[in-house]
């Protein structure tokens, strides 16, 4: 499941999401928070494990040495390598073993993914058939028809979407 927000609401959202957590945590669910922000280093800490000379030090250099897009685009370039980026491999292990009757996932800091370091339909569909726990991912963006999403509300791109879950 997707919930749209504006990316102006986000303090506001954060707030509303740790708030509805602690009710159903009242409720006996157990409510797992999962940050796309530390998910995002922790992949490039994990690439760099594989390959010292990638990674997350190759990344931060490459900025001090270049410039931030072209950092940016060398991160891009490990997150669109399927065998380079454990990404779905982190949630999925991370999700291993908790029961899906009475679990709940927050996928959320999203924004962390601007604006074009993993895109967010691509996520979803990797973690398809990998774990049967309820994910809602927390979604700063527009709807755009019935299925667009346009990430951050960015109006110089395209809706993005091939979204088969449910859009709130």
């Amino acid at each position: 499941m997707i919930f749209h927000y504006s990316p102006g609401e986000e303090w506001k959202l954060r707030r509303m999401v740790k708030n509805l957590g602690i009710q159903l945590e009242n409720e006996g669910k157990n409510i797992v928070f999962l940050s796309m922000e530390e998910l995002l280093w922790d992949s490039l800490k994990a690439i760099e494990q594989n390959n010292p000379i990638e990674g997350y030090h190759a990344v931060v250099e490459l900025e001090k040495d270049s410039c931030f897009l072209e950092a940016q685009d060398q991160v891009i370039t490990y997150f669109s390598d399927n065998d380079c980026c454990p990404l779905v491999e982190q949630i999925a292990n991370r999700l291993e073993g908790l029961d899906p009757g009475n679990t709940i996932v927050f996928l959320i800091h999203v924004a962390a993914m601007a604006p074009d370091l993993y895109q967010v339909h691509v996520l979803l569909d990797k973690l398809e058939g990998k774990t049967m726990v309820p994910i809602i991912l927390f979604y700063p963006g527009s709807l755009d028809g019935i299925t667009g999403l346009r990430f951050m509300d960015m109006r110089d791109r395209d809706p993005m979407g091939n979204y088969r879950v449910e859009i709130l």
